[in-house]
């Protein structure tokens, strides 16, 4: 039975949907990844003032100084880049699903928030099926950049205003939010409920859940809370000269000694499930098909193996190529030579590839490609994961080159590497069975080892939603990677 319209609901963001009534985080992962370091540091520098302006009472003073040292002289795009790839994720792990469950039962939605509507109109329309979104606008000048500054003068008499203008004809039904922070709107409202919230669990089932965040960016991995955020710069020179010893062991070491080396400073491989063989005589190599999670994934299965097994790329920059300590197959594109490519490497030797294409953070599997189900019958599925502390090891926005530096910045990295068995000879192409059934069963088989979701979506759907783009990697000249290098260190430098 479809959910009846229960007229109209206005809530507030933070505090309400959201569990934190503090957006000072935000800004600061706004900060960091727009802009870099010394804006984050900054910011962090600040917050004992915005802090005490807000128990003086001058919350909205606090407020301006949050936006203007975020914001001020960033593009306007870059906000939106920010605001579409790197925040989603923090606001749903933030999410209130009590007030969600309230906020969704009615028909339209809208919502409240005394951050940047540009921070979170992606989010609130895109994952919570808002209509509406009202916020502070930012002045953004005749060159596309942020002024720091906001339209109008009080920020909360602006929302006040703008909602009691889009409900003209019939007040909002119900308003959500905690005391003061709502009070600008509330009194507009016919009814008011605060938290906390309370739903009929008999109707639980028929809600409509938030949209998932399937695919986002950005280094850091938690919310940079004060406490977090000086954790994280106080870190910062230690990991990075942790990270330079833990890949000169890596390239320096033979490979069967690197799992008991890299325990010593802090890196732990997980192993489950019992590896094949290396191949021996005339039989041709194995195919280790992997999730794909990192770059590290192949690094990590061929020090589990304790020998070096050739990896399938693709998108990978040319520095990482040069510092892997595997050999690596270049993969076109084009489907008849890669499948040379491929068949010429399998005669070989073992061989490892990762059909989704590209990585994906959260506990969903990208559809599998079914080009290694034509190539082989000896194919052996494997279950890569990993948990990081402060930064995660993959990106779309950023260069690729740096992903085993943050990966390795980290304070305990730790991987997981489960081997399933070689599949038999009727799940595969030779029963008569298609390449696509054959890709869709190791994906299944892949994610219920790992407790993840299957999904259809690709890598141009991953690269469209976090950098407008369809993932084509060019290649470039020197001058170039140079300058990309550059722009990718801005975070720490700029």
């Amino acid at each position: 039975m479809e959910r009846k319209p229960m007229g109209s609901v206005v809530s507030v963001l933070e505090g309400t949907l959201l569990k934190d009534p503090d957006a000072f985080s935000y800004f600061m992962l706004l900060a960091f990844e727009a802009s870099g370091l010394i804006r984050f540091a900054l910011l962090l520098l600040l917050w004992p003032v915005i802090r005490l302006l807000e128990m003086m009472g001058k919350e909205e003073a606090g407020l301006k100084i949050m936006i203007f040292v975020a914001v001020a002289g960033l593009r306007e795009s870059e906000i939106e880049s920010v605001a579409r790839a790197v925040l989603p994720k923090f606001y749903m792990d933030d999410m209130s699903m009590e007030a969600w469950k309230v906020f969704s039962s009615y028909d339209k939605r809208v919502v409240v928030t005394k951050t940047p509507s540009i921070m979170v109109e992606r989010f609130v329309k895109e994952h919570l099926r808002a209509d509406e979104v009202i916020g502070s606008e930012l002045v953004v000048n005749r060159f596309g950049f942020a002024t720091g500054l906001v339209k109008g003068g009080d920020i909360g008499l602006n929302v006040s205003q703008r909602l009691a203008k889009m409900f003209v004809d019939e007040p909002p039904t119900t308003g959500l939010g905690r005391g003061t922070s709502a009070s600008t709107f509330l009194p507009l409202c016919k009814e008011q409920i605060h938290p906390p919230f309370t739903t009929n669990k008999k109707h639980d089932n028929q809600v409509l859940r938030p949209l998932p965040v399937i695919f986002h960016d950005g280094r850091l991995v938690k919310r940079p809370t004060p406490s977090t955020a000086l954790l994280i710069l106080l870190w910062l020179p230690l990991g990075i000269v942790l990270a330079i010893i833990r890949i000169f062991i890596g390239l320096m070491l033979p490979m069967r000694a690197i799992p008991y080396v890299s325990r010593i400073f802090g890196a732990k491989v997980i192993v489950k499930g019992k590896p094949p063989p290396p191949p021996t005589g005339g039989n041709p190599g194995v195919l280790f098909v992997c999730t794909h999670r990192t770059l590290m994934d192949p690094v990590i299965l061929s020090s589990v193996l304790r020998r070096r097994i050739p990896a399938v790329t693709y998108s990978i920059s040319r520095l990482s190529e040069i510092l892997s300590p595997i050999p690596t197959v270049r993969l076109t594109r084009i489907r008849h030579v890669d499948a040379e490519k491929i068949k010429r490497q399998l005669s070989n030797g073992d061989l490892a590839v990762c059909p989704e294409g590209t990585t994906c953070r959260e506990p969903f599997l990208l559809r599998f490609s079914a080009l290694f189900a034509e190539l082989t019958d000896r194919i052996v599925p494997v279950a890569m994961n990993y948990r990081v502390g402060f930064f995660h090891a993959t990106t779309a926005r950023g260069w690729k080159g740096l992903d085993p530096v943050f990966f390795f910045m980290n304070p305990r990295p730790v991987y997981e590497v489960t081997f399933l068995n070689q599949l038999p000879a009727e799940a595969t192409c030779s029963s008569g069975k298609s390449p696509h059934d054959v890709a869709n069963y190791v994906q299944r088989i892949l994610a219920s080892t790992l407790g993840f979701e299957c999904t259809n979506f690709t890598r141009k759907d991953k690269y469209r939603v976090l950098a407008g783009n369809d993932g084509t990697v060019s290649y470039t000249s020197f001058v170039d990677q140079v300058k990309k290098v550059v722009s990718t260190f801005k975070p720490f430098f700029h």
